[in-house]
């Protein structure tokens, strides 16, 4: 007893003399080194894609399929996971830090995202054709998305608009549809406006992202909608397609559609206010920030929905 009695004691002189300080740091570095490993790999905003396909399953009224929710959480990984490995000498200017990981991982992580492909064409098989169609696109777009097919034409990445167009149908389709299939017999006009809320969210985020990214797209030579348009114009077309919303938000009023979730989409759009306004300033460098509130946004948006 007195052995466990002075190491007890010499514990809370340890405590005393900046001990707790040192365990909070070493805390802190730890989640922050899972939450760079997760959004380096993709792993992060795979997750917020199940949590964003969950809540279309909420809106349209019917329970999720896990099936689906697996399958779009291994499809998000493996076509962000092509993205990542065919972009680390571009990445290099803008994001160093996460070329160090995926460097470290490559080999892995090649593995992995083909072992994904795979599975999520598997776990769609288990509810209808039509979703492994679905699950095709991003999967094909993403190929044609990141790498040069022929030495005379451009990465659809390169083109300016098209990426962001091609990101946000992807997003829109998987989310959109996937529920559809299960549900049918839903209004055209309901689809339409889950598929527009979940479209013009990506469109937004995408141009929010490259904004970040500007000068080493400028650098890189690649057009994207910010370095074609200047970081002033580029942050207040954000506001204009944001804004959208306002018009969107009377038609679903008017339609009756979404009712007790009303509050949960108000939500989102203002939180897109939010962080345009925080992250669209210049020479601002946001950091593992702009992953976690903006990627991460349906991580803490569908809590609330379900909350309702």
């Amino acid at each position: 007893m007195g052995g466990s009695t002075k190491l007890s004691q010499s514990y809370v002189e340890y405590l005393k003399h900046g001990g707790a300080i040192t365990i909070l740091e070493s805390g802190f570095e730890l989640v922050r080194g899972i939450f760079a490993f997760m959004i380096s790999t993709s792993l992060f905003l795979a997750t917020s894609g199940v949590f964003k396909l969950y809540l279309s399953f909420v809106l349209y009224g019917i329970s999720p399929q896990w099936n689906l929710l697996t399958a779009t959480f291994l499809l998000v990984f493996s076509v962000y996971g092509i993205n990542k490995l065919t972009d680390m000498d571009e990445d290099e200017i803008n994001n160093p830090e996460r070329v160090g990981y995926i460097k470290r991982v490559a080999r892995a992580l090649k593995y992995a995202v083909v072992i994904s492909l795979i599975l999520a064409i598997f776990l769609s098989v288990l509810t209808s054709p039509w979703a492994v169609l679905v699950v095709l696109f991003p999967i094909v777009s993403g190929v044609l998305y990141s790498i040069r097919i022929a030495p005379d034409y451009p990465r659809l990445k390169d083109i300016t608009g098209v990426k962001n167009t091609i990101i946000a149908m992807t997003w829109a389709n998987g989310t959109t549809f996937l529920p559809y299939l299960v549900v049918g017999g839903v209004p055209l006009l309901k689809v339409a406006l889950i598929y527009y809320f979940f479209f013009m969210k990506s469109m937004i985020n995408t141009i929010l992202f490259d904004l970040r990214d500007i000068e080493g797209d400028r650098l890189s030579g690649i057009r994207t909608i910010p370095v074609k348009l200047g970081f002033r114009k580029s942050k207040a077309l954000l506001v204009v397609l944001n804004s959208t919303f306002i018009l969107w938000l009377l038609l679903v009023y008017e339609s009756g559609y979404f009712g007790r979730y009303i509050p949960v989409l108000i939500f989102a759009i203002l939180n897109g206010y939010a962080y345009i306004f925080h992250f669209a300033k210049e020479g601002y460098k946001p950091g593992k920030l702009l992953d976690v509130w903006v990627d991460g946004e349906w991580l803490y948006t569908l809590p609330l929905a379900l909350l309702l």
